[in-house]
């Protein structure tokens, strides 16, 4: 028989692991990977990031791409009940004031940082963030799912 020690110590490892998720989740990178992912102003350990409106939030993706390319284009959708929105970026040029020099190539890591705004006139609104950073044809070179919340 367990003691009540020994499963709180279980309880307390199984919450602190469930409390440490990453905050994305990775959608499909084709010809990449995510080696980081950070959104400011949210907690690492949060289970959906917290936007609020009015503000601006900035994005890092540390990435290694599996393939050259001569472009870069980020691509964002919120994905609400299953269903992708297609959300315009101010910048989608992943070569342009994104920290990325193009062209790119394989076996490299790179970090692409960018700032968005969180306008007031965004609904309030839980939505998985679906952000893909896609080479010169179009394919994504990685893609990650960012649960959040607009509030």
């Amino acid at each position: 028989m367990i003691s009540r020690n020994a499963l709180f110590v279980l309880v307390f490892i199984g919450c602190c692991t469930s409390a440490s998720l990453a905050i994305y989740q990775d959608c499909g990178s084709l010809d990449g990977a995510i080696e980081g992912l950070e959104v400011s102003k949210c907690a690492a350990t949060a289970r959906r990031c917290i936007l609020r409106r009015n503000t601006n939030a900035t994005m890092t993706i540390k990435f290694k791409t599996n393939t050259d390319s001569d472009s870069l284009k980020a691509v964002v959708h919120g994905m609400i009940m299953g269903m992708p929105v297609p959300f315009s970026l101010p910048n989608p040029n992943g070569c342009k004031d994104s920290g990325v020099d193009c062209p790119i190539h394989a076996g490299n890591s790179y970090q692409y940082v960018t700032s968005m705004p969180i306008l007031s006139s965004y609904p309030r609104v839980t939505v998985d963030i679906k952000w893909e950073i896609q080479d010169a044809q179009g394919r994504d070179i990685i893609c990650a799912m960012i649960p959040a919340k607009i509030a």
